[in-house]
C-alpha cells in the first residue's frame, strides 16, 4: 500500500482498502493470504490457459535459467528457444508465410504493427498513408499508441495524449446498438457502410490500417454480427488498407480457432499474439507479419542498413522457452477443440441458470469466452445508471460465493482456463447466479 502504484486501480482507494493478496495457484483456483480459495473464471486477465501453476511449464523455465538465463537477438543473434517458438507459432498462424517479431506485452505488439504499418507505407512510397482506423470501446493496450487506439474514454482523460492519427468506427454492438426492428444484417450493412463513409470522408490515400479485436474483450466482450469481418476486409482491401488482428484475447483457441480470425472469417496482414501464448506465465508477446508486407519492410530496411525497431527482452530465452512448451501443450490438448466442448458446456449451463434473470439482457461470446451484459430492464434493454455501479457490486458478491469473474462496467466476463472441468463450470456459474440473485436483492424497485 505504501509503494505499489497499482494498474487500473483507483489510487486513492487503495491507499485506504489496500490489495486482496494472492499467495498461491492450484489448478483454476488461486488463494489469498488469509487462505480464501477462489475459482478463476477470468484466467487471472484473460491469459491464465492452462492454470495458475503448472509443474512442466515451471520445469522449462528453471531449466532453461540454468542454461541460458538471458541473452539478446539483437544483431544477429538468437538462441534455441527462440528458434523453437517462433517456428510453432508460424506453423500455427493462418497468415501465409509468417514472419514473427518478438516482443513483451501485447501493447507492445500493437505498437510494432503500427509502425510496420507506417513503414510499409513508406517503403511503398505512399508516405501519407498514416491514419489508423480503430473502433469505439476498442481495447488496444496502455503504452501510448495503444491507448490512443484504445476506444475507452478512461484511458484517454487527462492523459494529454499527442495526436497519433488514429481514426475511429462504430462499435458493432448489436444488442446495444441496433435499431428498434433492424435486423443483424440490416445492422452489418449500416456498419459496412459507416466504415465506408469514414474512409471517403477522411481520404483513403491517407489511412495505413485498421486493427480490430476479433471478439472486443474489455469493450464488454462484444461479438460482430455475421459477415461483419470477411465484408470489413473486402473494403479495406479495395481501399488498400492493411487489416491488423488483434489477437492478444482471442489467441490460442479462445474463441473455438487457433486465433479471432479463423472464426470470423478472414485473414490479416498482420496480428498481434500474447496472453495465451504463454498461458500467462511469463511476459511475451508478438507480431505475426504477411509475407508480402515483410518483404516490403525488408528491401526498405535493406537499403537503410538496419531496421531499426526493437526490445531488450525480444526472444528472451526463458520466456521463448516456457511460450514453446505452452504451444507443445496445446497441440497435444487440440486446445481449439477443447474450448469448443468447453465453451458448449458454459454457455449451456448460463443459459439455464441466469438467462431467465431480471438483471440478465444477453450472454454471449464466442468458444471459451462469455460476457454477460446486466441491464435494469430487458424488455427495453435499458442500462442501470453508472453511479449505481452494479457490474461492480456483482463482482464483488462473486467474490464472497468463490469465483473471480471481472466486470466491464455492467457487462460480466467470463474467460476460464482450458483445464477447468465440467463440475468447477457449474460452480462458477453457480456463483455468478448467487452474486446475480445479491444484486436483484440489493437493487429491484
Amino acid at each position: 500500500m505504501a509503494y505499489h502504484f497499482h494498474s487500473q486501480t483507483n489510487p486513492r482507494r487503495q491507499e485506504v482498502d489496500g490489495p486482496l493478496m494472492i499467495t498461491k495457484g492450484e489448478g483454476c483456483y488461486v488463494v489469498d493470504e488469509l487462505g480464501n480459495r477462489y475459482l478463476e473464471g477470468m484466467g487471472g486477465l484473460w491469459c491464465a490457459s492452462l492454470g495458475f501453476e503448472n509443474e512442466r511449464l515451471a520445469e522449462v523455465a528453471a531449466r532453461q535459467m540454468k542454461t541460458l538465463a538471458t541473452y539478446h537477438t539483437f544483431n544477429h543473434r538468437s538462441n534455441d528457444p527462440c528458434a523453437d517458438v517462433v517456428e510453432q507459432i508460424a506453423e500455427l498462424s493462418p497468415i501465409s508465410g509468417s514472419r514473427v517479431f518478438l516482443v513483451n506485452s501485447g501493447s507492445e505488439a500493437n505498437d510494432t504493427m503500427v509502425k510496420l504499418a507506417w513503414y510499409y507505407n513508406i517503403a511503398r512510397g505512399k508516405p501519407s498513408k498514416r491514419k489508423i482506423i480503430s473502433r469505439k470501446g476498442a481495447f488496444h493496450g496502455s503504452t501510448v499508441m495503444g491507448a490512443a487506439l484504445g476506444g475507452l474514454p478512461h484511458m484517454h482523460e487527462s492523459f494529454n495524449l499527442p495526436g497519433l492519427n488514429v481514426i475511429y468506427a462504430e462499435k458493432p454492438h448489436f444488442y446495444k446498438h441496433g435499431m428498434p426492428g433492424e435486423s443483424e444484417e440490416a445492422y452489418c450493412d449500416r456498419l459496412i457502410a459507416d466504415l465506408e463513409s469514414l474512409i471517403t470522408a477522411e481520404g483513403h490515400e491517407t489511412i495505413a490500417a485498421m486493427i480490430a479485436e476479433p471478439v472486443m474483450g474489455a469493450g464488454g466482450v462484444v461479438t460482430p454480427p455475421p459477415g461483419y469481418f470477411p465484408r470489413i476486409s473486402e473494403v479495406l482491401k479495395r481501399h488498400d488498407i492493411l487489416l491488423l488482428s488483434d489477437e492478444v484475447v482471442c489467441g490460442f483457441g479462445r474463441s473455438g480457432n487457433w486465433f479471432g480470425c479463423e472464426s470470423f472469417g478472414f485473414v490479416p496482414e498482420m496480428m498481434s499474439i500474447a496472453k495465451g501464448l504463454s498461458s500467462g506465465y511469463v511476459p511475451i508477446a508478438a507480431a505475426v507479419i504477411g509475407d508480402h508486407v515483410y518483404q516490403t519492410i525488408a528491401d526498405e530496411a535493406d537499403r537503410i542498413g538496419v531496421f531499426g525497431h526493437g526490445f531488450t527482452y525480444s526472444g528472451h530465452p526463458v520466456t521463448a522457452a516456457v511460450a514453446a512448451e505452452v504451444l507443445r501443450t496445446y497441440r497435444e490438448m487440440d486446445i481449439p477443440a477443447r474450448s469448443r466442448e468447453l465453451g458448449r458446456y458454459l454457455f449451456e449451463k448460463l443459459e439455464t441458470s441466469i438467462a431467465g434473470s431480471p438483471f440478465v439482457g444477453e450472454i454471449r461470446g464466442a468458444g471459451f469466452l462469455a460476457g454477460i451484459e446486466l441491464v435494469a430492464d430487458k424488455s427495453t434493454r435499458t442500462a442501470f445508471e453508472p453511479a449505481l455501479k452494479v457490474g461492480a457490486f456483482v463482482e464483488r458478491r462473486c467474490r464472497a460465493h468463490g469465483v473471480m469473474i471481472r466486470n466491464m462496467g455492467d457487462v460480466i466476463s467470463v474467460c476460464p482456463p482450458f483445464i477447468m472441468t465440467t463440475p468447477q463450470i457449474d460452480e462458477l456459474v453457480g456463483g455468478i447466479s448467487a452474486a446475480l440473485e445479491d444484486a436483484v436483492s440489493e437493487f429491484k424497485n
